[in-house]
């Protein structure tokens, strides 16, 4: 029965998440407004999109050890070439989609293979070098292909009629929510399986795993490109689901935020990945619009200056989590569970004594 309940209360949770454009449900000063309202559903796609990145990225630093600072340009290549194809030369969604993962496949499987002579700090400086790169291209635009700084818009006219207009929200939705079961499935297959035995062992200790026999190098470097082609599939997916690609997305700013997610939510854990990047996402997009409330602007100025800043309120929930919960917000049901029992073993200690 142990086996069973998580993937039942996560199909469960699937079937919710589905059905939730069809609720009218409203959570004031969480959501903009009802389930089922564009704007709702719009929010929450972005944050599926970022639970899934969020998780391919967590079996790079979370079930493998690899400290990456170059996870945002394997998202950006997505988004862009994704955009580019359907845009610039007219394919299809499908062959763009594609395109974007076997270009992905090979950026990702050449520069992790230079990455990964190196360790440590050293590897997490070399995979900045290419995320700083590939930032650079983009910016610069020296193809004109890229829209340079204004990103690149893309063209509705390619992209099937159900993800186009503010009534089909709901579809763009799905596309999300399916990334998320898609990119989790993968994520739960590879790292129960023999691989991800070895990826856990690397993490421990690489010396000791290597010199038990096992190829560390080319097991790190499967992780680095499953990680990276799955980050490409989201970054396809947010450019459907925002309508374009921007170059904040090459950031190394944008790969420190997946850091913050990931512990955030729990590193080394799946359902804690997605969590602490939909969470994270979720008070992204929300405390913009909090911070601007007349009740925040009615504060002494001591107050309204710190709270009116979403990064300020953002900082401090990560050091909260951080300082209370070591293992992320994953970490808080079993917190609560052993609590709870503790509590119970002193309302039994009298009655045994007593005895």
């Amino acid at each position: 029965m142990t086996r069973l309940r998580n993937p039942l209360a996560g199909l469960v949770l699937v079937v919710l998440l589905a059905v939730a454009p069809y609720s009218v449900l409203q959570v004031p000063g969480v959501l903009p407004g009802p389930l089922n309202s564009p704007g709702t559903l719009q929010v929450l796609a972005i944050c599926l999109v970022f639970a899934a990145l969020a998780l391919s990225y967590d079996l790079l630093f979370g079930f493998t050890g690899l400290l990456s600072f170059g996870h945002a340009l394997y998202f950006a290549i997505g988004g862009y070439v994704t955009a580019i194809a359907v845009s610039r030369w007219h394919w299809g969604l499908v062959p763009s989609v594609l395109a974007a993962l076997l270009v992905t496949l090979v950026v990702a499987a050449l520069s992790g293979a230079v990455s990964l002579r190196v360790q440590g700090i050293a590897f997490a400086m070399v995979t900045l070098a290419f995320a700083q790169a590939g930032s650079v291209l983009v910016v610069q635009d020296p193809l004109g292909v890229t829209g340079g700084e204004q990103g690149l818009g893309l063209d509705a006219s390619g992209l099937p009629d159900l993800f186009v207009g503010v009534v089909n929200t709901r579809y763009l939705y799905w596309l999300a929510l399916a990334l998320a079961v898609v990119v989790y499935l993968v994520v739960r297959v590879v790292t129960q399986s023999p691989a991800g035995h070895v990826w856990s062992a690397i993490r421990e200790n690489e010396l000791r795993a290597g010199v038990l026999g096992l190829r560390t190098y080319a097991f790190k470097l499967a992780a680095f490109v499953i990680g990276s082609v799955l980050a490409a599939l989201c970054g396809a997916v947010y450019v459907i689901v925002v309508g374009g690609a921007s170059a904040g997305v090459t950031t190394a700013d944008f790969t420190l935020s997946l850091l913050v997610m990931v512990v955030l939510g729990g590193s080394g854990v799946r359902s804690g990945a997605m969590l602490g990047g939909f969470a994270y996402m979720l008070l992204d997009q929300r405390l913009g619009s909090l911070a601007g409330a007349q009740s925040i602007s009615a504060l002494p100025a001591v107050l309204e200056v710190p709270l009116s800043q979403p990064l300020f309120l953002l900082g401090v929930l990560f050091v909260l989590v951080v300082m209370f919960l070591p293992g992320g917000l994953a970490s808080l049901p079993r917190l609560l569970r052993r609590g709870g029992a503790r509590e119970r073993g002193r309302v039994r200690e009298p009655g045994a004594e007593a005895v």
